[in-house]
């Protein structure tokens, strides 16, 4: 028993400590380096979540027309908006402040990365709003301020 603990952690440091040697060289931009993601799938997908939402909007202000007859269709479309701009929220937070907006760039260029911070607080606070309503021209305004974060996020 004693020689079978001795083997599995000494076993144990020697995988962490090859972990740890190797984490130093692996430089992503991910939290988990897959090589899935790019900035392009990224912003394809803000917009596919915005599309989504705009529709939900839509199918919920027609079926709205006769609630009792269309509640569970309702309900279903309410969640899905709901579920898509939670999901914009998570890119905004997980992608692009988490892993992409660099503190270095204040240094460099203050104003540039205020304008981003500023374009990602705006987006968050729009996909609130596309939570909270079903006006469509929050999820314009979505779009717009995407697409402008977009531009100024892609100048080098």
């Amino acid at each position: 028993m004693k020689l079978i603990t001795k083997i599995t952690t000494s076993t144990a440091i020697a995988t962490i400590c090859s972990f740890t040697s190797l984490t130093h060289l692996a430089k992503a931009h991910c939290e988990v380096p897959c090589g899935i993601y790019s900035d392009k799938t990224v912003f394809a997908d803000l917009h596919t979540h915005l599309a989504t939402i705009e529709k939900a909007m839509n199918q919920i202000n027609s079926l709205s027309k006769e609630p009792s007859k269309n509640a569970n269709q309702l309900t279903r479309w309410i969640n899905n908006k709901e579920s898509h701009a939670t999901k914009i929220q998570e890119i905004v937070s997980q992608y692009f402040l988490t892993q992409r907006i660099k503190v270095d760039e204040a240094k460099t260029n203050k104003n540039a990365y205020l304008l981003k911070l500023t374009q990602l607080h705006q987006i968050t606070v729009l996909a609130m709003k596309c939570k909270q309503t079903t006006d469509v021209e929050h999820a314009q305004k979505l779009h717009n301020v995407i697409d402008q974060f977009k531009i100024n996020y892609e100048k080098k």
